[in-house]
C-alpha cells in the first residue's frame, strides 16, 4: 500500500530520532561532574562498558553535516585536543578504579581518520592502560575516504578495528558538489578493499536521501554502486536540514532540496533496492546481511538503540569521551561541553567537562523502554512492560486507545499487542512521539520524520 499525500503531509512531521529518551534538548545543567563521578563509582565491577570517543575535527566542512565538528587545515589543534582527551580518559578511569569491562569502542567525528597513525595507536595504548578491554571487543571507526593512506589503514588494523563505517552519502557528482563532499566511487571501493585485506570483517556504508539535486534515478545508481561493494550493513538516513542549528547548511540551496513527498519516494525506493540487494531491514533506517550480528539481534529481539542509532551493543553503560560526547549510565544521561576550546580548558583543569545531563524518573524509564521497543520491533506488548507494574499497564492502555482511535491504518491491536502496520512503519518515529510527554513542552526544532 502506497501512502497517500495526505498521510505523508500529516505524519512526515518534525520529530526526534529518539536515540535517547528524554531527548538531548531536555538535558539540563543540574547533572554536574560530581553527579557523574558518583554514577561511575557505582558501576558494578563486572559491568560492561561501551566507549564513544569524539574526534570533532575535519579538514573539510561537509555542508550537509549535522554533527558537532570543527574545520582545521593544521594538525596542531588536533594534537592539543588529544591531550585533553587523554586527561578525560584518566579522570574517568580514576572514578572507575578498575571496575568494568569494555566490550565496544567507537571513534566518531568529525573525521577520526585525520589522526596520524602514531596518535591513533597512542590513543589505543592509553585506553588499554586505563580500561580492561575485552579480547572480543567490537571496535568501529567512522571513515572519510579522503583522509586515508597505507599508514592509516595499517594503524586502524593494529588498533583492532572490527567494523569500518564509511560515509558515502551519494555518488552523484552534482549532489556531492552541492554538499561539498567530493568522493568518487573508486575512492570508496579502495577503502573497502583495503579494510578487508587487513582483516576487518564488517563494512558499513552510510547513505543519505533528501539531498539537494538528488533524484530517484540518481539515488538508484548510488544504491546499485553501494551494493556492488557488498556491504555487511548500510544506514539510510534522511538528510536533516537544520540551518538554524548548523549555519554551514545555509550553503546548501534550499530550492534544490526535494520536498517531503519526493523525500518519501526516495526513502521508499532506496529501502526497496537495499532489500532487493540482499540486506534485511533493521528498524526504520538500517539494513544488514542476514548473517550480520545486527540482523541476528533484530530477529532474536535483542536489537538496541543508542546515540549511534540501531546497535547490538548491550553494554550496561555508554561512556562518552571528548567534546559534546553523550554518555548513558543506568541513572541517566550526561553530556560534555560542546565547544572544543572550552572542553579542553575544562578537562585540563579538572579532568572533566560536564555541561548537562538528565536523571531518569521511573516514568522516563518506562517510556524510554516503550519507545525503543517500538522503534526496534514495531510492536509493544504487555510482556514488554511487565517489569514496570501498574504504570506499564497504564501505558499499554494509552497504546490501546491510540490503536482503537486510529483511522489511518497505521497502528492496530493484534491480540494484546500494539502493532505498527506496514503502512505505519515509515512513520514509526511520529507514532513513537505519541508516548513522549516532553515533546509538546519543548522548544527544540527537529528534522522531518521521513
Amino acid at each position: 500500500m502506497t501512502p497517500t499525500d495526505d498521510l505523508i503531509e500529516r505524519y512526515s512531521t518534525p520529530v526526534p530520532r529518539y536515540t535517547s529518551y528524554p531527548t538531548a534538548p531536555h538535558f539540563h545543567p543540574g547533572v554536574t561532574s560530581t553527579v557523574y563521578a558518583g554514577w561511575l563509582k557505582r558501576l558494578p565491577a563486572n559491568a560492561t562498558i561501551s566507549l564513544y570517543l569524539h574526534i570533532p575535527y575535519c579538514d573539510r566542512l561537509c555542508w550537509f553535516c549535522g554533527c558537532h565538528t570543527k574545520h582545521t587545515l593544521r594538525y596542531e589543534p588536533i594534537a592539543d585536543y588529544l591531550l585533553a582527551l587523554y586527561a578525560e580518559i584518566d579522570w574517568v578511569s580514576a572514578q572507575l578504579e578498575g571496575r568494568g569491562i569494555v566490550t565496544a569502542i567507537h571513534l566518531g567525528g568529525g573525521s577520526p581518520t585525520l589522526l596520524t597513525p602514531e596518535d591513533l595507536l597512542a590513543l589505543k595504548a592509553r585506553l588499554a592502560e586505563r580500561f580492561t578491554i575485552a579480547a572480543n571487543a567490537e571496535i568501529s571507526i567512522e571513515i572519510d575516504p579522503n583522509d586515508l593512506n597505507d599508514g592509516r589503514y595499517d594503524a586502524m588494523a593494529e588498533f583492532g578495528l572490527t567494523r569500518a563505517s564509511i560515509g558515502v552519502q551519494d555518488f552523484d557528482p552534482r549532489v556531492q558538489k552541492a554538499i561539498n563532499r567530493l568522493q568518487s566511487f573508486e575512492q570508496t571501493r579502495e577503502v573497502v578493499e583495503a579494510m578487508r585485506s587487513r582483516g576487518v570483517r564488517s563494512v558499513n556504508l552510510d547513505l543519505l536521501y533528501g539531498l539537494p539535486f538528488q533524484t530517484e534515478a540518481g539515488l538508484s545508481r548510488t544504491i546499485a554502486a553501494a551494493l556492488s561493494l557488498d556491504p555487511d550493513r548500510a544506514a539510510l538516513f534522511g538528510y536533516a536540514h537544520v540551518p538554524w542549528m548548523k549555519t554551514h547548511q545555509k550553503m546548501i540551496p534550499e530550492d534544490a532540496l526535494p520536498n517531503k513527498f519526493e523525500r518519501f519516494a526516495q526513502a521508499t525506493l532506496a529501502a526497496g533496492l537495499l532489500v532487493e540487494g540482499g540486506l534485511e531491514p533493521i528498524g526504520f533506517d538500517h539494513f544488514a546481511r542476514p548473517e550480520d550480528s545486527l540482523a541476528v539481534a533484530a530477529r532474536t529481539g535483542k536489537l538496541k538503540r543508542n546515540f549511534q542509532g540501531y546497535t547490538d551493543d548491550a553494554a550496561d553503560a555508554l561512556i562518552g569521551l571528548g567534546a559534546s560526547s553523550i554518555g548513558q549510565m543506568p541513572q541517566g544521561y550526561v553530556q560534555n561541553i560542546t565547544a572544543t576550546g572550552e572542553y579542553s580548558r575544562a578537562v585540563l583543569a579538572d579532568g572533566v567537562a560536564i555541561a548537562r545531563g538528565f536523571v531518569l524518573t521511573p516514568d522516563d524509564r518506562l517510556r524510554a523502554h516503550a519507545i525503543a521497543t517500538l522503534l526496534c520491533r514495531f510492536a509493544l506488548s504487555p510482556r514488554d512492560l511487565s517489569g514496570f507494574g501498574a504504570t506499564g499497564k497504564a501505558l499499554m492502555e494509552e497504546a490501546r486507545t491510540l490503536a482503537l482511535t486510529d483511522t489511518d491504518g497505521l497502528v492496530r491491536m493484534e491480540g494484546d499487542s500494539f502493532t505498527v502496520t506496514d503502512a505505519g512503519r515509515p512513520f514509526v518515529r511520529t507514532i513513537a512521539a505519541q508516548f513522549d510527554t516532553y515533546l509538546a513542552a519543548g522548544a527544540a526544532r527537529h528534522s522531518l520524520a521521513v
